[in-house]
């Protein structure tokens, strides 16, 4: 692929964008579509952040009707609907069910938030929730592609939750979506952005030494190597990492006041069968939010909202993951939901705004865009917004740095599909485009139907790689083949292993990642990445390391399944 890492094209960019998370690499796809030559560096990988971190859920945000962001509502429901048409591959609707407990809980607590005023909302009632669920579905009217809410009440409740507490006397369901790979849409937008503009590039594992009079110092993590580049302006998308950025631009910030965010991937069969295709959307004793919903064959439970000063330090720790644990089974006590049923967790930093507030919870998702002075550099600092958002956020971003560059604005990216997202065949259409997938290159209808889920219609490409050699699945993990990997080593600016197995697919959150698969596919990818036996094992045993370390995870909890 071009425009890799490796080397850039130009020693002078309109813009550079620091950080390739979905903030980041949002816009870079954004300035790209109009023209602009941009240079997108990344300390570590595309998405490898707090944008692979997130509840995966591609939502309106109903809570923040209790504070009275009417706005960011209107703006997330807009959005998710667009991302539903934009992203089909990975962008998927989801029921969400809230379990109630009362009929008139929370009335008093609810008119006190919405007033901005302290007060902890433990018990939304039925007449709370139909109203919430009643203004959701008029803000998010908007390009509509989902049905609205419904109300169910009394023996129905038991029917369709026979394990959940009997203190729940009613259900709320309305729909929201949810993105079974938000690391590849990341990817994806910077794929469809070198592709528009080969006046853009992007440089990973690459950090900013230095800068002065619109010159940056660059040097590459990996390799150690130096290089400069000059630019016009500066897009900070450094997430919960922002201030530091700032202070290597010579810059003074304290704009960030990240809170850590934990979940958990748990393999559990009865749960996952009563859930039957839909999220629970649940508040607890303690004023937070949980939840849980089917999740690449097993459960994603989430999460936690935690102040933390040091980005680099966030893991999900043993309290946090029994937090949740005990939460999601006082909801379902006809369950024994326990550690063992945990096969992988992860945690991230959201990069919210520096705030005094005590409850986490109540601190705003919407963003901020700061704007300071390198010398005569103007730097742009991208606080807040949500995964949701990243399209209109972009949008908005772009729109003010043309301003600032005197450019124009050419053309739109709201109905502009992204990556595998483009000529996604309707419904109607899918098995037709799957028989001809299979016919075109050789391969079963089931492993053409694999490879679309996976990739949308980039399929094609993978399918059409793979057929150039002959190949095989992974001894260790057979749903993949060799020559899938490679492509994805070779095409998908892949530069270690985490990237493979952490982002560019989603083997390890599938709870299929063991020792025997990250020595095979770093024995595969070590020659096409110039790798010495050394640097292999190298990588091998970081990405070991991080397995275990920070996501949980043991030989014993791999659950590779043959294609």
């Amino acid at each position: 692929m071009t425009h890799s890492a490796e080397h850039l094209d130009s020693a002078h960019f309109d813009v550079t964008i620091i950080g390739a998370g979905i903030n980041g690499v949002g816009l870079f796809r954004e300035l790209a579509l109009q023209g602009v030559n941009v240079l997108l560096i990344e300390r570590e990988d595309i998405c490898a952040g707090a944008s692979a971190a997130p509840s995966r859920l591609i939502h309106g945000g109903i809570k923040y009707l209790e504070t009275g962001e009417f706005r960011l509502v209107a703006q997330s429901t807009l959005e998710r609907n667009l991302l539903l048409r934009n992203a089909p591959h990975l962008v998927t609707a989801l029921p969400t069910v809230i379990p109630i407990h009362s009929w008139f809980g929370g009335i008093v607590p609810s008119i006190k938030r919405f007033f901005r005023l302290k007060s902890k909302l433990a018990d939304r009632g039925v007449l709370i929730t139909e109203i919430g669920m009643q203004i959701y579905d008029f803000l998010g009217r908007r390009a509509r592609v989902m049905p609205r809410h419904s109300l169910t009440l009394g023996k129905k409740v038991r029917q369709n939750w026979p394990h959940m507490t009997r203190k729940v006397i009613a259900t709320g369901r309305y729909y929201d979506a949810a993105i079974s790979q938000p690391e590849r849409l990341g990817f994806e937008c910077v794929e469809d952005a070198l592709k528009l503009n080969l006046g853009c590039a992007i440089k990973t594992y690459s950090e900013v030494e230095a800068f002065s009079e619109g010159t940056l110092t660059l040097r590459d993590r990996l390799t150690g190597s130096k290089e400069q580049v000059r630019t016009d302006l500066i897009v900070n998308a450094g997430g919960a990492w922002i201030d530091s950025v700032n202070a290597a631009l010579g810059l003074t910030t304290r704009y960030i006041g990240g809170t850590k965010g934990s979940h958990l991937v748990i393999r559990h069969e009865g749960l996952l069968r009563e859930l039957n295709g839909q999220m629970v959307y649940f508040g607890t004793a303690d004023g937070r939010i949980c939840l849980a919903y089917p999740f690449l064959g097993h459960i994603l439970v989430g999460s936690t909202d935690i102040p933390v000063k040091d980005p680099d330090t966030a893991q999900c720790s043993q309290d946090e993951q029994a937090y949740m644990l005990r939460m999601l089974s006082e909801l379902f006590p006809g369950f024994t939901i326990g550690e063992s049923d945990v096969i992988y967790r992860y945690c991230g930093v959201r990069p919210l705004p520096a705030s005094n507030a005590d409850d986490p919870g109540a601190i705003s998702r919407d963003h901020i865009i700061h704007t300071d002075y390198a010398g005569i550099t103007p730097v742009l600092s991208l606080v807040g917004g949500k995964w949701t958002t990243f399209r209109g956020l972009a949008e908005e971003v772009a729109d003010k740095t043309l301003c600032m560059l005197h450019k124009k604005r050419v053309c739109s990216s709201r109905q502009r599909p992204i990556g595998g997202g483009t000529n996604y065949p309707s419904s109607r259409k899918k098995a037709a485009y799957l028989r001809q997938l299979a016919s075109r290159h050789g391969l079963t209808e089931a492993r053409a139907a694999l490879l679309f889920e996976r990739y949308g219609t980039i399929a094609e490409r993978v399918a059409e790689y793979c057929a150039r050699a002959p190949d095989a699945p992974l001894a260790s993990l057979p749903e993949y083949t060799r020559n899938e990997i490679l492509y994805v080593a070779d095409e998908e600016l892949v530069r270690s292993v985490n990237d493979i197995v952490y982002r560019r697919t989603p083997i390890a959150l599938r709870g299929a990642l063991n020792r025997a698969v990250i020595d095979e596919i770093c024995t595969l990818i070590a020659t096409p990445l110039g790798w010495s036996e050394a640097e292999r094992s190298t990588q091998a045993e970081t990405c070991w390391h991080i397995a275990r370390e920070q996501h949980g995870v043991t030989d014993n909890s791999a659950v590779a399944q043959a294609a």
